[in-house]
């Protein structure tokens, strides 16, 4: 079979947009599209090694490895041991369950647009089928995402830390709050605005519009350098956000979506 490197390049991009976006919807790490798509262009340089002589098993698994976690540590950061070892892990754990499943279809019919060599596969593939196998398998995570969520009465706590101070409050996950700093793209956490008067003078503000049921108003909000959301069985979660101050009754209101 001749290998077209183009054609193998935008594959591996492809699919790796995908999986790095499953990824992120099974561990809930928050995933900027940009940075989705660079660390999906990087990944796609180690499908090369398809035409490279056959490595030893050893080899191979090391070198997948590698770049599973670098592919992470380009898409997510490095926000703790913790996080890159649970987002290394399901990104690896999706990839082989992607070649398995290609590997199967190879043994089982033997077609000839598909090609292996060192773990990576080449599909003389049709778009088509490509976007559309690839869909059905984002929609059957999302729905399983959903569904696999949390209780309705479960509680949480959540802490932020701005420098060297912390401050916790009982955390709400509620529908309602779809707040988004338009800026960063990060979803607000609303808390009560009585913590204002407990912020350090060094921490910016700045204001952002929003739409309640009264009406149009407006709300201060800022970057923490650091937020978790604890729940009931004590998983802790670090959460990517900006902090708001509204009327809150004490609580610290955030969306399900970032648990």
């Amino acid at each position: 079979m001749t290998i077209y490197i183009d054609v193998l390049i935008i594959l591996n991009v492809y699919v790796n947009f995908f999986l790095l976006r499953i990824t992120a919807k099974l561990t809930g790490a928050p995933l900027k599209p940009v940075r989705c798509a660079a660390a999906s262009f990087y990944g796609s340089l180690f499908s090369l090694l398809i035409l490279a002589p056959q490595l030893p098993l050893a080899v191979n698994t090391a070198i997948k490895l590698a770049a599973a976690v670098t592919v992470i540590i380009a898409a997510f950061g490095v926000h703790g041991v913790k996080s890159l070892v649970k987002n290394s892990a399901a990104f690896y754990g999706t990839n082989f369950l992607l070649a398995g499943a290609v590997y199967g279809v190879y043994m089982w019919l033997k077609p000839s647009f598909i090609h292996f060599s060192n773990s990576f596969f080449y599909i003389d593939f049709s778009l088509v089928i490509l976007i559309i196998s690839t869909a059905v398998l984002y929609f059957i995570v999302s729905m399983l995402r959903r569904f696999g969520g949390y209780s309705a009465d479960e509680e949480f706590s959540v802490v932020i830390r701005i420098k060297d101070k912390l401050m916790k409050f009982d955390g709400l996950a509620d529908t309602g709050n779809a707040l988004v700093d338009f800026f960063s793209g990060k979803p607000v956490i609303v808390c009560p605005r009585e913590m204002e008067d407990s912020l350090p003078d060094t921490v910016k503000k700045r204001i952002i519009p929003l739409n309640t049921v009264s009406g149009d108003d407006l709300m201060w909000i800022f970057c923490p350098d650091e937020t978790l959301i604890i729940r009931s069985s004590n998983e802790r979660k670090a959460v990517d956000v900006m902090i708001g101050l509204g009327d809150t009754q004490g609580k610290a209101i955030f969306s399900p979506k970032i648990i």
